[in-house]
């Protein structure tokens, strides 16, 4: 992060919150523990009220990501935390409206080989022209824990490129996925959730997983994200 000298306090204490979760050495996802111990990731910050500054934050993200090329970065948005606690579906909701303002906002045409409709099993949230996945963590969760991070909602966006060799029908991915899986499984003490699988997968939609229950509950109903020109 920036200068702690002008980022505010809640900031620091989140952030540190979320460095003693995935530096767990039970956490159960190697990829964003090594990456935090070897400084990979990158972080940045809204508050409630303002959300300008996202847009342009993920967009220098993308310009890091690019160099050097061999780093699998990824980035943390950290949003102020509520002054009262809140619950899953309200999480969830703003999660969707952060994601339908930034596509509302951005100045980049959505990739012509793309699919706009988030039922597509091949959708991805598109973001100056690159496709991420992204996920969401909250307080909220109780049993999930590996999606409860701190006080703050919290953000992941992972672009998809940091994926490749590890796709989901290769050997890789699938030896990787099977591992996290189990230990995600007894952090949580809960199966799998329902709507996780793997990008490509035809009969799995992707932004179901962007962010799951506490629970083992499929999610039901349309995806809350709209695509501007369609």
């Amino acid at each position: 992060m920036t200068n702690p000298e002008i980022v505010p306090q809640w900031v620091i204490d989140e952030y540190e919150n979320f460095h003693q979760t995935v530096t767990d050495k039970t956490f159960p996802c190697y990829f964003g523990m090594n990456a935090e111990k070897k400084g990979e990731l990158r972080y940045a910050y809204v508050t409630r009220d303002d959300w300008s500054n996202l847009p342009g934050a993920v967009e220098e993200f993308l310009e890091l990501f690019d160099a050097p090329k061999l780093i699998r970065h990824g980035l943390f948005v950290f949003v102020e935390p509520e002054s009262d606690e809140k619950s899953i579906p309200y999480y969830r909701e703003y999660f969707w409206n952060l994601l339908q303002y930034m596509h509302e906002v951005d100045n980049v045409p959505w990739p012509e080989d793309k699919p706009v409709d988030p039922d597509h099993y091949l959708w991805n949230f598109t973001f100056a022209g690159e496709p991420f996945f992204v996920f969401g963590n909250a307080p909220a969760y109780k049993q999930r824990k590996t999606r409860d991070l701190g006080n703050s909602l919290v953000l992941g966006f992972q672009p998809r490129r940091i994926f490749e060799g590890l796709e989901g029908t290769s050997k890789g991915g699938i030896m990787s996925r099977e591992k996290v899986r189990e230990r995600v499984e007894k952090w949580d003490n809960l199966p799998t959730h329902p709507n996780i699988s793997h990008y490509g997968d035809p009969e799995h939609k992707e932004w179901k997983q962007y962010f799951i229950g506490d629970d083992v509950k499929p999610i039901e109903g349309k995806c809350p994200f709209h695509h501007k020109h369609k």
